[in-house]
């Protein structure tokens, strides 16, 4: 047995049969020196690889780009996209897509080095990625999976020993990316725009087969992969919302097809309600904003749709009605979802037509009082309303007293309330301050024991143990935070 067949590598390359058009084979790029630095030992078993010849100098290897696993086929995926509103040829410029791992449940997962080096998607970068952003993306992404919500994950990080370049020298790093795929909305959006009909044809039905394959054998199975996708992003948005996520960069080159959040450059989680928050330092004109999130989802489908007309009828005006008419569900699926998840972090099981009202006003006295997100629905949970200055008002009272008699005309036991409401709030999220004392720590200290108690605190968000209680408390506003893509 080979070293790299210890270390558990069962790779296929499923997407190296699509036309090449979607991608470049691509030469490792070395580094000169690469450490592990963090490495995800439960995620590394799921996906039945060994941890420990994984930490060797040989698995480290794979995880810098210095080595290739048995049977992997290294390539840089081809896509375009709206950035910001504008459309532009992209691709994977600094990333590369090793193979696909082969589970022992018989899952399938991309596994791709990202800050690995220059492509031919680079344009003028350099391909390689700092270590700030790279553990910034493991514990979001990481701290998302345990909030339950769909997300790429993340395996390990690797200095490089190299310096790269930015607006000061940083010390570079490679972040290992786990994905149920890597097919962007963008993917869609490069096929038809520099495609063959046959060739868009072929990647609908490879999506169709690796994320919807209950689609295939519908009569328009294009149009059930539209809808799909809809649906899947509609309960995507009301999951953010329902934590306080801003993702910062909602590009329709960073929407999966297949539901997870992926790319965490300029995300940041809400502290103070405030729809109107932005942390991206390159969002000027708020067009990411927390309130504007769904709307942008609903047009990054509206782009993802457009791609796809020219196979939902032969007729190209039948195939935009039919694209018109799929997209014309999307607020409703996105509501759903969202009144459903907002219902649960208020412990209410039934429907009443009232209830939106109720949540409603809830909101508005949150932004009015600038009442912490989190920490107002963990109070709710647990009936401590002594901790902020909303409670306290003859407003709150009032509310209150409905909310209350709500409940009371629902028939689950305040046991049944209770436990709905624990596992709907979480105790602790990704605080941006305690994210930022992590990544302090670790980058100009090299110290990165503050990163993994966050990651462990992280770990179980719904726990209310009494070690988050320390990681719930928000300090006091020393002006706005901004976020950086970090590229």
């Amino acid at each position: 047995m080979t070293k790299q067949q210890q270390s558990g590598w069962h790779l296929d390359n499923s997407y190296a049969r699509l036309p090449n058009t979607f991608f470049s084979t691509i030469n490792m790029n070395p580094v000169q020196a690469p450490k592990l630095i963090i490495f995800n030992d439960s995620l590394a078993a799921s996906l039945g690889l060994d941890a420990q010849a994984l930490q060797s100098e040989e698995g480290i290897a794979v995880l810098a780009g210095n080595g290739v696993p048995e049977g992997a086929m290294p390539l840089a995926q081809a896509y375009a996209g709206h950035q910001f509103g504008h459309f532009t040829m992209l691709g994977d410029g600094r990333a590369m897509l090793i193979g696909e791992q082969l589970t022992p449940s018989g899952e399938r997962f991309d596994i791709q080095l990202k800050g690995s080096g220059r492509t031919p998607y680079s344009r003028s970068g350099d391909g390689r990625a700092a270590l700030g952003p790279m553990l910034r993306e493991y514990i979001i992404s990481e701290a998302m999976h345990a909030l339950g919500i769909p997300t790429t994950r993340s395996l390990a990080v690797v200095t490089t020993g190299e310096s790269i370049i930015r607006e000061t020298n940083l010390p570079g790093a490679i972040l290992t990316r786990v994905a149920s795929s890597h097919l962007r909305f963008g993917t869609f959006q490069y096929a038809a725009k520099w495609g063959t009909d046959e060739e868009l044809r072929e990647l609908a039905d490879y999506a169709i087969q690796r994320h919807f394959p209950d689609v295939k054998t519908d009569d328009n199975r294009y149009l059930a992969l539209l809808q799909a996708v809809i649906q899947r992003q509609a309960a995507l948005v009301a999951q953010w919302q329902l934590v306080g996520f801003i993702h910062g960069v909602m590009n329709t080159d960073n929407m999966t097809i297949s539901g997870e959040t992926i790319d965490y450059g300029p995300c940041a989680f809400m502290d103070t309600y405030d729809p109107a928050t932005v942390f991206s330092s390159i969002d000027v004109q708020s067009r990411y904003a927390y309130c504007n999130q769904p709307n942008i989802v609903g047009w990054n489908l509206a782009r993802f749709a457009e791609s796809l007309i020219s196979q939902l009828h032969i007729d190209y005006g039948e195939g935009a009605k039919l694209a018109q008419d799929a997209l014309s569900e999307f607020p409703e699926h996105y509501f759903a979802n969202w009144i459903a998840g907002m219902r649960a972090k208020l412990g209410i099981f039934n429907e009443e037509q009232q209830d939106a009202a109720l949540i409603d006003r809830l909101l508005r006295m949150m932004e009015q009082h600038r009442a912490d997100y989190t920490n107002t629905f963990r109070a709710l949970t647990f009936d401590t309303l002594e901790e902020s200055d909303l409670f306290s008002t003859a407003e709150f009272a009032e509310w209150h007293a409905l909310w209350q008699a709500r409940l009371d005309r629902q028939q689950e036991s305040k046991e049944l309330i209770s436990q709905l409401m624990r596992s709907s709030n979480p105790a602790v999220i990704p605080r941006n301050h305690r994210v930022e004392v992590a990544l302090e720590a670790a980058v100009e200290h090299g110290d990165y024991s503050v990163m993994e108690q966050l990651l462990d605190i992280l770990s179980n968000p719904y726990a209310n143990s009494k070690e988050q209680a320390e990681f719930a408390t928000v300090p006091e506003s020393d002006g706005p935070y901004h976020t950086y893509c970090g590229t």
